[in-house]
Parts: structure tokens; sequence; C-alpha cells
């Protein structure tokens, strides 16, 4: 559903750190952060440090930066991922699950995103699953007039191919985002925070049933 804003909401967010954490619980929930954009100010990028300062306690939303990663090329990998690729995987593979900021550049993802996903994409060996299979995952975007819902379209079928699960029961692709922002580019209408909010929960519940799934 494409969410155009009513009345910006006067109170301004704050610009959150990279990381940010919630009172951790028993079992925390580590969610990793994953921006399509590579501007510093990214509007995007901003909605993944929103996702962290919303966080319910004992869930955690780190930010990956995907500036150093090179363009994919088969030949470079058989010599060896590059230190950024490696780091990249790591971060996926450490994570509890990932959520994707989507920008829509030409009604589609953006280049580095889908760079990105092609290097954490490759196995390790012909019998050793990606970093990205089975690996739960959600989409949140924002821009223009259709809050890039065709960005968001092409990319569920890039993860439905890399066998991510992914979590669409809450959906955010948010119209209109430069008159619903303050000075520094975070959210201040309540509905837009709300549906962020929303979506990082229900990543954390994916993953707490699903670990209950696995010891039942």
């Amino acid at each position: 559903m494409i969410r155009t804003p009513p009345a910006a909401d006067p109170k301004n967010a704050k610009l959150g750190a990279q990381t940010l954490t919630s009172a951790s619980g028993n079992q925390p929930v580590q969610i990793l952060g994953i921006c399509g954009s590579l501007r510093a100010k990214s509007l995007n990028r901003n909605l993944l440090t929103l996702a962290g300062e919303l966080a319910p306690q004992g869930v955690s939303v780190e930010i990956f930066d995907l500036l150093p990663i090179p363009l994919y090329n088969a030949d470079v990998e058989r010599q060896g991922a590059p230190e950024a690729v490696a780091a990249l995987k790591a971060a996926i593979a450490a994570a509890d699950a990932v959520i994707f900021a989507c920008p829509e550049y030409n009604a589609s993802p953006t280049a580095a995103l889908k760079n990105a996903i092609d290097w954490a994409s490759r196995r390790p060996t012909p019998d050793v699953a990606s970093v990205l299979a089975d690996k739960p995952a959600a989409i949140v975007g924002g821009g223009g007039r259709r809050g890039t819902v065709r960005a968001q379209a092409q990319l569920k079928q890039t993860l439905a191919s890399t066998r991510m699960e992914l979590i669409d029961d809450v959906e955010v692709a948010l119209a209109g985002l430069r008159g619903n922002t303050d000075e520094n580019g975070m959210l201040t209408n309540q509905e837009y925070r709300d549906l962020v909010g929303s979506l990082v929960q229900a990543v954390a519940d994916q993953v707490r049933e699903k670990r209950a799934a696995a010891v039942s």
C-alpha cells in the first residue's frame, strides 16, 4: 500500500547512532539494516536509523555501509572475496534478520543494493548455502509519489530467488518523504513512524517464532 502523508507531525525526531539497541532480553534479536542509497544523508538510510530507535525491548538494528563493496566480478571472486564483501557476508550471517531500505531509481532498486545481494548470494562451496538462504528479511522504502513500490516489487523477486524468508505482513512504502522530515532528514509524520515501528516488531516476532519452532 502506498502511504501518502497527512499533515506532518510537528514533533521532530532525533538523528540516532548507526547502531541502536533497546534493553536486551534473554535472547536478543539482532537485525542488520542494508540501504540501497550510498548518500550519507539518505532519507532511506534514516528509515533504518529510525527502525533502531523504535526497536522493541531486546532488539537492535545495525546499519551496514555498502559504499566499499566493489562491483561483482566472478574473476575477482575466484581469487577470494574482497575484504568488504567478506565483512558484508559475516554481518548477514551474524544477524537474525535483515531489513533492506529500498530507494527507487528509474522504477527499480539501486545498482548498489542489487550488487550487494549478488555478492551475498554466492555460495562458498556448491554444497553450502549462501548467507541469505532462510534468513528472515523485510523491506522499507520511501520517496516520490509512489513510495518506491515498483522498486520493492522487483526487490521481492530478487530476494525470493536467494531463498530469503520475506516478511511482508507490514508494507512500508512511504510517499512524499521530504515534506515529512525534520532538518536532519528524520521522519516527523507519526503515521509513517508507526509503520516503521510495526515493521521492526513484525521482524522480531518472526525471528522469535522461528527460534521457537526450531526447539519444539
